[in-house]
Protein backbone atom coordinates (compact mmCIF):
# COMPACT_ATOMS: atom_id res chain seq x y z
CA UNK A 1 0.00 0.00 0.00
CA UNK A 2 1.50 3.36 -1.02
CA UNK A 3 2.00 6.43 1.16
CA UNK A 4 -0.94 8.31 -0.40
CA UNK A 5 -3.31 5.37 0.03
CA UNK A 6 -2.30 5.00 3.69
CA UNK A 7 -2.90 8.71 4.26
CA UNK A 8 -6.38 8.49 2.80
CA UNK A 9 -7.18 5.47 4.97
CA UNK A 10 -6.28 7.49 8.08
CA UNK A 11 -7.98 10.65 6.79
CA UNK A 12 -8.89 13.14 9.53
CA UNK A 13 -10.83 16.17 8.28
CA UNK A 14 -9.73 18.25 11.28
CA UNK A 15 -6.12 18.45 10.10
CA UNK A 16 -4.38 19.49 6.91
CA UNK A 17 -2.84 16.67 4.89
CA UNK A 18 -0.14 17.30 2.29
CA UNK A 19 -1.00 14.02 0.52
CA UNK A 20 -4.64 14.90 -0.12
CA UNK A 21 -5.58 17.79 -2.39
CA UNK A 22 -9.16 17.72 -1.04
CA UNK A 23 -8.38 18.07 2.65
CA UNK A 24 -9.36 21.74 2.87
CA UNK A 25 -12.58 21.15 0.98
CA UNK A 26 -13.34 18.07 3.07
CA UNK A 27 -12.91 20.06 6.28
CA UNK A 28 -15.22 22.86 5.09
CA UNK A 29 -17.91 20.43 3.95
CA UNK A 30 -17.80 18.73 7.34
CA UNK A 31 -18.20 22.09 9.09
CA UNK A 32 -21.09 23.02 6.79
CA UNK A 33 -22.89 19.76 7.58
CA UNK A 34 -22.50 20.26 11.32
CA UNK A 35 -23.80 23.82 11.08
CA UNK A 36 -26.77 22.69 8.98
CA UNK A 37 -27.62 19.97 11.48
CA UNK A 38 -27.38 22.45 14.35
CA UNK A 39 -29.68 24.99 12.65
CA UNK A 40 -32.28 22.34 11.83
CA UNK A 41 -32.09 20.86 15.33
CA UNK A 42 -33.48 24.16 16.65
CA UNK A 43 -36.60 23.84 14.47
CA UNK A 44 -39.30 21.56 15.89
CA UNK A 45 -41.46 21.07 12.79
CA UNK A 46 -40.43 21.45 9.14
CA UNK A 47 -43.16 21.47 6.51
CA UNK A 48 -42.91 21.67 2.72
CA UNK A 49 -45.63 23.48 0.77
CA UNK A 50 -45.78 22.02 -2.75
CA UNK A 51 -47.86 22.16 -5.89
CA UNK A 52 -47.69 20.13 -9.04
CA UNK A 53 -48.10 23.22 -11.24
CA UNK A 54 -47.90 26.98 -11.02
CA UNK A 55 -50.78 29.38 -10.57
CA UNK A 56 -52.65 27.44 -7.89
CA UNK A 57 -51.92 29.94 -5.09
CA UNK A 58 -49.28 27.90 -3.29
CA UNK A 59 -47.29 30.92 -2.05
CA UNK A 60 -50.50 32.60 -0.93
CA UNK A 61 -51.39 29.53 1.12
CA UNK A 62 -47.86 29.23 2.53
CA UNK A 63 -47.58 32.87 3.63
CA UNK A 64 -51.04 32.92 5.19
CA UNK A 65 -50.37 29.68 7.04
CA UNK A 66 -47.13 31.10 8.42
CA UNK A 67 -48.79 34.37 9.41
CA UNK A 68 -51.72 32.58 11.06
CA UNK A 69 -49.35 30.38 13.06
CA UNK A 70 -47.46 33.48 14.21
CA UNK A 71 -50.72 35.08 15.34
CA UNK A 72 -51.23 32.04 17.56
CA UNK A 73 -47.91 32.80 19.30
CA UNK A 74 -45.95 30.05 17.58
CA UNK A 75 -42.40 30.94 16.53
CA UNK A 76 -42.49 30.63 12.76
CA UNK A 77 -40.10 30.87 9.85
CA UNK A 78 -40.87 30.82 6.14
CA UNK A 79 -38.23 30.01 3.54
CA UNK A 80 -39.02 31.01 -0.03
CA UNK A 81 -37.25 28.25 -1.97
CA UNK A 82 -38.61 29.49 -5.30
CA UNK A 83 -35.34 30.97 -6.55
CA UNK A 84 -36.59 31.99 -9.99
CA UNK A 85 -39.92 33.54 -8.99
CA UNK A 86 -39.77 34.52 -5.30
CA UNK A 87 -43.06 36.06 -4.17
CA UNK A 88 -43.06 35.61 -0.40
CA UNK A 89 -41.21 38.86 0.31
CA UNK A 90 -43.81 40.91 -1.60
CA UNK A 91 -46.71 39.11 0.10
CA UNK A 92 -45.23 39.84 3.53
CA UNK A 93 -44.55 43.52 2.80
CA UNK A 94 -40.77 43.14 2.70
CA UNK A 95 -40.03 45.06 -0.49
CA UNK A 96 -36.81 47.04 -0.02
CA UNK A 97 -35.63 44.88 2.89
CA UNK A 98 -32.30 43.05 2.70
CA UNK A 99 -30.78 40.13 4.57
CA UNK A 100 -27.86 41.08 6.81
CA UNK A 101 -25.19 39.23 8.74
CA UNK A 102 -21.50 38.49 8.87
CA UNK A 103 -19.14 35.58 8.44
CA UNK A 104 -21.07 32.34 8.07
CA UNK A 105 -24.25 33.67 9.68
CA UNK A 106 -27.18 35.46 8.02
CA UNK A 107 -30.06 37.02 9.94
CA UNK A 108 -33.57 36.42 8.58
CA UNK A 109 -35.95 39.35 8.23
CA UNK A 110 -38.26 39.87 11.20
CA UNK A 111 -41.70 40.21 9.64
CA UNK A 112 -43.50 40.48 12.97
CA UNK A 113 -43.05 39.42 16.57
CA UNK A 114 -43.15 35.68 15.83
CA UNK A 115 -42.47 35.49 12.10
CA UNK A 116 -39.14 35.40 10.22
CA UNK A 117 -38.59 35.15 6.47
CA UNK A 118 -35.80 34.43 3.98
CA UNK A 119 -36.08 34.78 0.22
CA UNK A 120 -33.90 35.30 -2.83
CA UNK A 121 -35.81 38.58 -3.22
CA UNK A 122 -34.17 39.81 0.00
CA UNK A 123 -30.62 39.60 -1.36
CA UNK A 124 -30.81 43.00 -3.02
CA UNK A 125 -30.56 41.97 -6.68
CA UNK A 126 -32.55 43.73 -9.41
CA UNK A 127 -36.06 42.20 -9.23
CA UNK A 128 -36.41 42.50 -13.00
CA UNK A 129 -33.33 40.36 -13.65
CA UNK A 130 -33.85 36.65 -14.19
CA UNK A 131 -31.95 34.14 -12.04
CA UNK A 132 -30.37 31.78 -14.58
CA UNK A 133 -28.90 28.93 -12.54
CA UNK A 134 -28.41 25.23 -13.06
CA UNK A 135 -28.98 22.58 -10.41
CA UNK A 136 -25.68 22.77 -8.47
CA UNK A 137 -25.98 26.51 -7.89
CA UNK A 138 -29.57 26.13 -6.74
CA UNK A 139 -28.60 23.36 -4.34
CA UNK A 140 -25.82 25.50 -2.90
CA UNK A 141 -28.14 28.49 -2.40
CA UNK A 142 -30.80 26.40 -0.64
CA UNK A 143 -28.16 24.77 1.56
CA UNK A 144 -26.98 28.24 2.60
CA UNK A 145 -30.54 29.39 3.30
CA UNK A 146 -30.93 26.45 5.65
CA UNK A 147 -27.46 26.21 7.16
CA UNK A 148 -26.15 29.78 7.20
CA UNK A 149 -29.35 31.53 8.26
CA UNK A 150 -29.65 32.06 12.01
CA UNK A 151 -33.25 30.87 12.30
CA UNK A 152 -32.97 30.40 16.06
CA UNK A 153 -35.55 28.36 17.94
CA UNK A 154 -38.67 27.84 15.82
CA UNK A 155 -41.85 25.88 16.32
CA UNK A 156 -42.55 25.71 12.58
CA UNK A 157 -40.56 26.29 9.40
CA UNK A 158 -42.63 26.44 6.21
CA UNK A 159 -40.67 25.94 2.98
CA UNK A 160 -42.46 27.40 -0.04
CA UNK A 161 -41.23 25.34 -3.01
CA UNK A 162 -41.50 26.31 -6.67
CA UNK A 163 -44.04 24.42 -8.77
CA UNK A 164 -43.18 20.90 -9.82
CA UNK A 165 -40.71 18.30 -8.62
CA UNK A 166 -37.39 19.68 -9.85
CA UNK A 167 -34.04 20.66 -8.37
CA UNK A 168 -35.29 22.85 -5.53
CA UNK A 169 -37.75 20.32 -4.19
CA UNK A 170 -35.18 17.55 -4.41
CA UNK A 171 -32.51 19.65 -2.65
CA UNK A 172 -34.80 20.63 0.23
CA UNK A 173 -36.04 17.07 0.70
CA UNK A 174 -32.46 15.76 0.80
CA UNK A 175 -31.05 18.49 3.03
CA UNK A 176 -33.73 18.51 5.71
CA UNK A 177 -33.50 15.28 7.64
CA UNK A 178 -36.59 14.09 9.52
CA UNK A 179 -38.98 16.23 7.49
CA UNK A 180 -42.36 16.39 9.21
CA UNK A 181 -44.20 16.33 5.93
CA UNK A 182 -45.46 18.15 2.87
CA UNK A 183 -48.73 19.89 2.13
CA UNK A 184 -49.91 19.81 -1.51
CA UNK A 185 -51.87 22.80 -2.83
CA UNK A 186 -54.09 22.42 -5.87
CA UNK A 187 -57.12 23.94 -7.53
CA UNK A 188 -60.17 21.75 -8.27
CA UNK A 189 -59.61 21.68 -12.04
CA UNK A 190 -58.38 18.48 -13.66
CA UNK A 191 -55.09 19.83 -15.06
CA UNK A 192 -54.01 20.99 -11.60
CA UNK A 193 -55.06 17.70 -9.99
CA UNK A 194 -53.05 15.71 -12.52
CA UNK A 195 -49.89 17.51 -11.42
CA UNK A 196 -50.83 17.43 -7.73
CA UNK A 197 -50.70 13.64 -7.98
CA UNK A 198 -47.09 13.92 -9.14
CA UNK A 199 -46.23 15.98 -6.06
CA UNK A 200 -47.70 13.25 -3.87
CA UNK A 201 -45.73 10.58 -5.74
CA UNK A 202 -42.54 12.64 -5.41
CA UNK A 203 -42.98 12.91 -1.65
CA UNK A 204 -43.64 9.21 -1.24
CA UNK A 205 -40.56 8.27 -3.27
CA UNK A 206 -38.41 10.44 -0.98
CA UNK A 207 -40.11 9.15 2.18
CA UNK A 208 -41.56 12.56 3.02
CA UNK A 209 -44.93 12.13 4.77
CA UNK A 210 -47.84 13.71 2.89
CA UNK A 211 -49.84 15.75 5.40
CA UNK A 212 -52.68 16.26 2.97
CA UNK A 213 -54.17 18.22 0.07
CA UNK A 214 -55.54 21.76 0.21
CA UNK A 215 -58.07 22.74 -2.47
CA UNK A 216 -57.46 26.42 -3.18
CA UNK A 217 -59.68 28.71 -5.30
CA UNK A 218 -62.56 26.39 -4.47
CA UNK A 219 -65.61 28.35 -5.60
CA UNK A 220 -66.60 31.84 -4.55
CA UNK A 221 -69.56 33.76 -3.20
CA UNK A 222 -70.96 36.46 -5.48
CA UNK A 223 -70.60 39.81 -3.66
CA UNK A 224 -73.85 41.04 -5.22
CA UNK A 225 -76.38 38.21 -4.97
CA UNK A 226 -74.65 35.88 -2.51
CA UNK A 227 -74.88 32.97 -4.93
CA UNK A 228 -72.16 30.34 -5.27
CA UNK A 229 -69.94 30.40 -8.37
CA UNK A 230 -67.68 27.43 -9.14
CA UNK A 231 -64.92 29.19 -11.09
CA UNK A 232 -62.59 26.20 -11.25
CA UNK A 233 -65.08 23.54 -10.18
CA UNK A 234 -65.32 22.23 -6.60
CA UNK A 235 -64.43 18.95 -4.95
CA UNK A 236 -61.58 17.71 -7.14
CA UNK A 237 -59.01 18.04 -4.37
CA UNK A 238 -61.11 16.05 -1.92
CA UNK A 239 -61.76 13.32 -4.47
CA UNK A 240 -58.05 13.08 -5.32
CA UNK A 241 -57.09 12.89 -1.64
CA UNK A 242 -59.57 10.03 -1.16
CA UNK A 243 -58.24 8.17 -4.20
CA UNK A 244 -54.63 8.54 -3.02
CA UNK A 245 -55.43 7.64 0.57
CA UNK A 246 -54.22 10.91 2.09
CA UNK A 247 -56.00 13.50 4.27
CA UNK A 248 -58.05 16.28 2.74
CA UNK A 249 -57.29 19.45 4.70
CA UNK A 250 -59.99 21.74 3.38
CA UNK A 251 -61.17 24.18 0.73
CA UNK A 252 -60.22 27.84 0.47
CA UNK A 253 -62.70 29.84 -1.65
CA UNK A 254 -61.78 32.68 -3.98
CA UNK A 255 -61.94 36.08 -2.29
CA UNK A 256 -60.80 39.24 -4.16
CA UNK A 257 -59.42 40.63 -0.90
CA UNK A 258 -56.81 37.87 -0.81
CA UNK A 259 -55.28 39.25 -4.01
CA UNK A 260 -55.53 42.85 -2.83
CA UNK A 261 -53.91 42.19 0.52
CA UNK A 262 -51.13 39.96 -0.85
CA UNK A 263 -50.23 42.61 -3.43
CA UNK A 264 -50.13 45.24 -0.67
CA UNK A 265 -47.90 43.08 1.53
CA UNK A 266 -50.43 42.08 4.18
CA UNK A 267 -51.33 38.44 4.80
CA UNK A 268 -55.05 37.94 4.38
CA UNK A 269 -55.43 36.21 7.75
CA UNK A 270 -54.37 39.37 9.57
CA UNK A 271 -57.61 41.15 8.68
CA UNK A 272 -60.16 40.99 11.48
CA UNK A 273 -63.39 40.97 9.47
CA UNK A 274 -65.17 37.66 9.16
CA UNK A 275 -65.06 35.93 5.81
CA UNK A 276 -65.44 32.40 4.50
CA UNK A 277 -61.89 32.39 3.10
CA UNK A 278 -60.29 33.58 6.35
CA UNK A 279 -62.24 30.99 8.32
CA UNK A 280 -60.96 28.34 5.89
CA UNK A 281 -57.33 29.39 6.45
CA UNK A 282 -57.77 29.28 10.23
CA UNK A 283 -59.42 25.86 10.02
CA UNK A 284 -56.47 24.65 7.94
CA UNK A 285 -54.03 25.90 10.56
CA UNK A 286 -55.99 24.16 13.30
CA UNK A 287 -55.67 20.86 11.45
CA UNK A 288 -51.90 21.34 11.15
CA UNK A 289 -51.65 22.19 14.86
CA UNK A 290 -53.70 19.12 15.76
CA UNK A 291 -51.23 16.94 13.87
CA UNK A 292 -48.25 18.09 15.94
CA UNK A 293 -49.43 19.69 19.16
CA UNK A 294 -51.19 17.83 22.00
CA UNK A 295 -54.44 19.46 23.08
CA UNK A 296 -53.08 20.51 26.45
CA UNK A 297 -50.28 22.48 24.80
CA UNK A 298 -52.31 24.23 22.13
CA UNK A 299 -51.88 27.97 21.72
CA UNK A 300 -54.78 30.47 21.72
CA UNK A 301 -56.93 30.38 18.60
CA UNK A 302 -57.10 33.32 16.20
CA UNK A 303 -60.47 35.09 16.00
Amino acid sequence: MGKKAMAKERCDVTVQCDTCDGSGKCKKEDQDERRLDQRLFQIRHKILVMSGKGGVGKSTVATNMAAAMALREYRVGILDADLHGPNVARMLGLDGKHLTGGGDSVDPIEVSKNLKAVSMALLGHDPDQAIIWRGPLKHSAIKQFLGDVNWGDLDFLFVDLPPGTGDEALSVANLIKNMDGCLVVTTPQDVALMDARKAVTFSRLLNVPVLGIVENMSGMTCPHCGGKIDLFKVGGGEKTAEELGIPFLGRIPVDPRIVEMCDSGKPFVTETTNSEARAAFLALIQKIVDLFEPAEGARPAVH
